[in-house]
């Protein structure tokens, strides 16, 4: 392992005070071993931080990384269309090779826009396809096999036996769970409750319980789904999944877009994550979540951009500013501050994940998952709040070093160790072929 020294930046410590340090980071090992002002010793690669802030890296809660290659496929689409006529079936003609393409393409534009680790759902096949791909990256990921076993309207080849979801599900995670120096991680990933059984459910909140393994889903995303939820299980989204036994600590919810007060109080009760996802709930059309309302009753919300099926983009500085801007217009300017916007991209991320103790903030003895933003550039000057600069000014492309469990991946705001040229060229022929697969 190498160390890296991060040299005079403004650090955002993230940590339960808010610190902000003017100085440096030490990396040794893979970890934060000191924060400070001149920090002596050698070592092998120096970052000078002038200019920047320094803080934890992004965790995105909420992602669908073999959507990636869709971008630009699935526009103007309610959501119901935009599965049925778009998503499954794109993702029922993914290859081996256009998965690998569409994780490799989705990581390097995260890692050079300051995300340093995943929540992701994947499709219903070849999940250690990505998982492979994530691996060669650096890319701290906690990656599911997506679980559909009820539903008539996806293609054939996105329909599982409930016995062999579950699994397949379970073969993944012996595989797969720890590995990359305890960087890669597999969760339960059931699509949402329109694509699986009762029976599905109960399986997988016993082996969550069994297990201690996170549970990564959808829900109340739109009016529509919410109302075909009632009508099958005679139960909204939460009501129904707390009959099941799914409702805990472990439970990772997507949008929740549409959750009545009841709903927000077993999400409060069971300590249920919600993962907020604006942009995707924007270009949907789903609406807008009731995050201060959320955060009001003690319930962890953090940030994802969803897929780029429905995002186009995986820049968490969009998200940042969406979810705050969008309270803005529903509840007046400040119903979400921005220091709390950066408390959700970085600590609530790490909360969601169960990984508070190793990521989220930069502090001595956690994982070296560390970004260099660059705020001395026309659009983030003058800049006297730096999470006001963060949320509301700062873009992807300001993020000048990205750094994973140690490890140097971005520099000088280029991919260390990825080609972006080879890699989004290698993306566009597996796209075209895959469309046509599709019929698109």
């Amino acid at each position: 392992m190498s160390s890296i020294l991060i040299r005079g930046g403004t650090i955002l410590t993230m940590n339960d005070a808010f610190e902000v340090v003017l100085g440096d980071v030490s990396v040794r090992d893979g970890r934060i071993v000191a924060v400070g002002s001149g920090i002596e010793g050698a070592h092998d690669t120096t970052i000078v931080a002038s200019g920047a802030l320094v803080l934890p890296g992004f965790i995105q809660t909420h992602v669908h990384l073999c959507q990636t290659l869709f971008r630009g496929f699935a526009d103007d689409l309610a959501l119901i269309d935009w599965l049925r006529l778009r998503v499954w079936p794109m993702e029922a003609a993914h290859t081996p090779a256009s998965i690998a393409a569409s994780a490799r393409l989705a990581a390097c534009e995260l890692l050079s826009s300051g995300t340093t680790t995943v929540l992701t759902m994947e499709t219903v096949h070849d999940t250690d396809v990505v998982f492979e791909a994530v691996a060669a990256t650096g890319l701290r990921a906690t990656i599911g096999k997506c679980m559909m076993d009820a539903d008539a309207a996806v293609p054939k080849r996105l329909i599982e036996n409930t016995k062999s979801s579950i699994d397949e599900s379970l073969d993944i995670q012996r595989r797969w769970n720890g590995q990359a120096n305890g960087r890669l991680r597999a969760a339960f990933a059931p699509r949402f409750a329109l694509s699986c059984s009762q029976g599905l459910l109960e399986a997988v909140a016993s082996l969550s319980a069994g297990q201690q393994t996170l549970v990564h889903t959808h829900a109340s995303e739109q009016q529509a789904e919410i109302a075909i939820v009632e009508r099958m299980t005679g139960r909204r989204n939460l009501q129904y999944f707390a009959d099941l036994g799914l409702t805990s600590p472990r439970l990772c919810l997507a949008h929740c877009v549409w959750v009545d007060q009841h709903e927000q109080a077993l999400m409060a009760e069971y300590g249920v994550k919600v993962l907020h996802c604006p942009g995707s709930n924007l270009k949907l059309g789903s609406g807008v979540a009731p995050v201060p309302e959320l955060r009001a009753q003690g319930i962890c919300v953090s940030l994802g951009a969803d897929g780029a099926a429905c995002n186009n983009r995986l820049d968490m500085f969009d998200e940042m500013r969406l979810a705050a801007v969008i309270q803005a217009m529903r509840l007046g300017p400040g119903a979400l501050l921005a220091r709390d916007v950066v408390w959700m991209a970085t600590r609530g991320g790490a909360e969601a994940l169960g990984l508070q103790a190793d990521i989220g903030s930069i502090e001595v003895g956690k994982r070296a998952d560390v970004i260099v933003v660059d705020v001395s550039r026309p659009h983030t000057t003058p800049g006297p709040d730096p999470y006001s600069t963060l949320t509301y000014a700062a873009r992807g492309t300001d993020v000048r070093a990205t750094i994973v469990d140690g490890q140097l991946l971005v520099r000088d705001f280029a991919p260390v160790c990825l080609d972006p040229g080879e890699i989004a060229a290698t993306a566009a022929v597996e796209a075209r072929a895959l469309a046509v697969r599709a019929g698109i």
